[in-house]
């Protein structure tokens, strides 16, 4: 299925983003339901064994543009919309901090995974910070993407040395305009980055997951 630029931009709205307050009247009548949509943690394997480690996962830092519960949509790289009619669970960081959460808890690798720290300190902490978290239409207007990218470091909280840093990056084809199909686009790009984001991180510890 092609997706022509006025037709993709109809369905997504021309709800521009504006700076500092206007970005909340932008974002429309506060009266109006949405339908909201809330991503989950994939499916990994077990953890062959487990450390008697903590783990806190960190709040990501993002931009304004990212830090809002509405799906965001980018025409061109200059320009930001919101997807009308639908929002995320969450704010966007929030909700992708409680998915980690429950993808490196899963997998039985660690005595404790949550977002504070157990006492004064932990052993370890994960800090990200999100950078791309949006669906992109193509120059031609042809066809779209979902785009998740994120930098993670793994941090020792006794000596706060940072002990590895990474970018993890997964795109994945928007089927189709349907908010449903896009939605879906952007589980298939998180499922792909928390995989990668999961077993680098319990490497980094000392735990490494079987392949799947």
């Amino acid at each position: 299925m092609t997706f022509p630029r006025r037709n993709f931009l109809a369905g997504v709205g021309a709800v521009s983003l504006l700076s500092g307050c206007g970005a909340l009247s932008a974002i429309g009548d506060a009266t109006t339901p949405l339908d909201a949509y809330e991503l989950r943690a994939p499916d990994l394997p077990q953890a062959g064994r487990s450390l008697a480690r903590s783990l806190s996962i960190e709040t990501p830092t993002t931009s304004g543009a990212l830090n809002v519960d509405r799906i965001l949509i980018r025409p061109n790289a200059l320009q930001s919309l919101y997807l009308p009619g639908a929002r995320w669970s969450d704010d966007a960081p929030l909700m992708y901090q409680t998915v980690m959460l429950r993808a490196f808890e899963d997998t039985g690798a660690l005595a404790y995974v949550g977002r504070r720290p157990l006492g004064t300190t932990g052993d370890f902490a994960l800090i990200s910070e999100i950078t791309d978290f949006q669906a992109e239409l193509s120059e031609d207007g042809n066809s779209a993407v979902a785009r998740i990218r994120l930098v993670a470091r793994i941090v020792r909280e006794a000596d706060a040395r940072v002990l590895s840093r990474r970018s993890f990056q997964a795109i994945a084809p928007v089927a189709s305009t349907d908010t449903l199909e896009i939605v879906q686009a952007f589980k298939q790009a998180s499922d792909e980055v928390l995989n990668d984001l999961v077993r680098w991180g319990l490497q980094v510890m000392g735990v490494r997951l079987p392949v799947a």
